[in-house]
């Protein structure tokens, strides 16, 4: 039998990151001046997300991950 708190973990357990082929696609999107709305019910990802990649990409110029980019030595 699970708990409450096992199955509430279970519902708000963190989803896969997003392709880089997807993150690039908002960004298209973006520039096709599509609203952060739209992008979110065109791809069916959180209108979080499509903000906060639209933000590192005007930020750093890139929708790389953390783990994706090169060490500094």
């Amino acid at each position: 039998m699970q708990t409450a708190s096992t199955n509430i973990c279970e519902r708000m357990g963190r989803s896969q990151e997003l392709s880089e082929f997807k993150r690039g696609t908002v960004i298209g999107y973006h520039l096709c001046n599509k609203s952060i709305c739209k992008i979110s019910l065109l791809l069916n990802i959180p209108r979080s997300t499509v903000s906060s990649i639209i933000t590192k990409w005007k930020q750093l110029g890139t929708t790389a991950t953390q783990s994706s980019r090169p060490l500094d030595c």
